[in-house]
């Protein structure tokens, strides 16, 4: 079989019979190259310089990817790349990554394990085999956001050639000859970028284009934001599991071309890889979402991943102007559940930190005051949503028959203002979901709330509990108040119900 720059062949080991595949260069092809990129330099250069409406570099691009490209020339570097690649990646059950044979190894040959397997873009050879093209595809993409955002270190050249299905269903990744890394501080801007824009958080949006390097510092975004808040408007419409990636990447190049934006190398060959993979995807889906596919491993890093980059990512999506939203911790776990490497186990100490973890010293801590504050709404609304649900039960109607009229004729239990009761309702049905969803999902065991029970130990635990126990007591004494002012404001006036809680199981049932 032809490679790019050399030829492919299957053979056979004398020594030991195995069957392998024996890549050998193709002659004078660094010289060829070397003309070819000087030339397609020339013309960059020239592009560059009196090209206006670029603010991208070409000759950038074009070093970029002649770089890769050189790299494949060398084929021990190569056997090197496979065999970190597989070290990072090969442990997932559905990747495989061919061996090398480094005694039959040299700058100009390669030798590996021979991989029997279908290419992806040849999809009726991949059904009449009763192989699902989707899962494949998936599988490429879990594997892909490992590399991109998670180590860093990512194959640059995933065309459908690259990319195999073997006979029992798994993705054989082919050519290490080109690859490339994103840096630490981009992998973490990519994922804020996500949750900020989830958040609709355009001004934080704009600057991640500074971490991302697609901006100078010097460059002022406020101008931006106003750009990305029209495109993203429409955009998110959509819940995130239905956004196409390359409408969005499409749509984004449109609002930063009017911008001196650049696109660093390694980011051109990240849209690379996805277009590819969401490409091999369209043919069989038209519906597919690249980024449905890729929410949940974003979801399951934000949920567990202990490095503080993330954390603080975390917090962000959870808590706005001061609110923790519920629904956001919702839709993480059901979303990061999805992920094959989804553990429950490792959802619980990030939660347990957040809530009653050790301040770091010398730090002010802006974020307890908030969390003592929600822990408190729910304390209440467990306790009395529950009272409110029990005192209106029909398990009560025989205990309720037996008494005194003047009790049955009291107004019915009630906490506060009707839409008080149904903040506070909702709230305690919130909490209950996410411990259900918590409790029932991949991993979770007894054993998973030891980070709670050993935090619970600590000094922080401790003065949160008081000031948990405190607030409920002053919010629940507020109410009784409330209440009883109400009644007696409603007695003096005539009779009836006041504005505030009657606790009345009678009246309830």
């Amino acid at each position: 079989a032809a490679a790019s720059l050399g030829q492919v062949y299957r053979a056979t080991l004398l020594d030991s019979g195995k069957e392998v595949a024996l890549k050998v260069q193709r002659p004078n092809i660094p010289l060829g190259l070397e003309l070819d990129f000087h030339l397609i330099r020339v013309g960059a250069a020239f592009a560059d310089r009196f090209v206006d409406a670029l603010n991208t570099s070409i000759v950038d691009l074009v070093d970029e990817f002649a770089a890769r490209v050189f790299q494949e020339l060398n084929y021990v570097q190569e056997g090197m790349n496979a065999e970190r690649f597989d070290r990072l990646y090969g442990d997932r059950p559905d990747v495989v990554v061919p061996g090398i044979e480094w005694d039959y190894v040299s700058p100009r040959v390669i030798t590996m394990d021979w991989i029997q397997g279908t290419k992806l873009s040849d999809q009726d050879s991949l059904r009449a085999q009763g192989l699902d093209v989707l899962k494949l595809v998936d599988t490429g993409i879990q594997c892909s956001l490992r590399q991109l955002l998670e180590f860093g270190y990512f194959h640059a050249d995933p065309h459908p050639g690259n990319l195999l299905a073997t006979p029992e269903g798994k993705l054989a990744f082919l050519d290490f000859g080109m690859m490339s890394e994103t840096p630490e501080s981009a992998r973490y801007a990519i994922i804020n970028h996500v949750v900020h824009l989830v958040n609709r958080d355009y001004p934080a949006m704009a600057q991640d284009y500074y971490a991302l390097e697609f901006l100078d510092e010097s460059v002022d975004v406020t101008p931006i934001v106003p750009a990305l808040a029209d495109f993203f408007d429409d955009v998110l419409e959509a819940s995130v599991d239905q956004l196409n990636f390359k409408t969005i990447t499409d749509g984004l190049g449109g609002v930063l071309y009017q911008y001196p934006f650049n696109v660093p190398g390694y980011y051109a060959l990240i849209l690379r890889s996805l277009t590819v993979l969401e490409g091999l995807a369209l043919t069989t889906d038209p519906k597919f979402k690249v980024l449905g596919k890729a929410y949940p491993y974003m979801a399951r890093r934000l949920l567990t991943d202990p490095r503080p980059q993330l954390r603080d990512a975390f917090t962000e999506l959870l808590f706005k102007d001061g609110q923790f939203r519920w629904n956001r911790l919702e839709n993480l776990l059901r979303e990061g559940a999805k992920s094959d490497d989804y553990d429950a186990k490792a959802v619980i100490p990030p939660l347990v930190e957040l809530v009653v973890g050790e301040d770091k010293p010398g730090e002010v801590n802006t974020l307890r005051p908030l969390v003592v504050a929600e822990a408190v709404k729910v304390v209440e609304a467990l306790l009395l949503g529950q009272s409110v649900e029990t005192a209106r039960s029909e398990q009560l109607a025989p205990l309720v028959a037996l008494l005194p009229e003047q009790l049955k004729r009291l107004p019915p239990m009630r906490v506060g203002t009707q839409a008080e009761e149904e903040t506070l309702m909702e709230l305690r049905a919130q909490v209950l979901r996410v411990s259900e969803m918590l409790s029932s999902s991949k991993g979770f065991d007894p054993s998973a709330m030891e980070p709670l029970t050993q935090a619970l130990q600590q000094p922080a635990a401790r003065s949160f509990i008081e000031a948990v126990i405190t607030g409920v007591g002053q919010r629940v004494t507020a109410r009784l108040i409330k209440e009883l002012l109400g009644n007696s404001s409603s007695a003096s006036g005539g009779g009836g119900n006041g504005s505030g809680a009657a606790a009345n199981p009678a009246a309830a049932s």
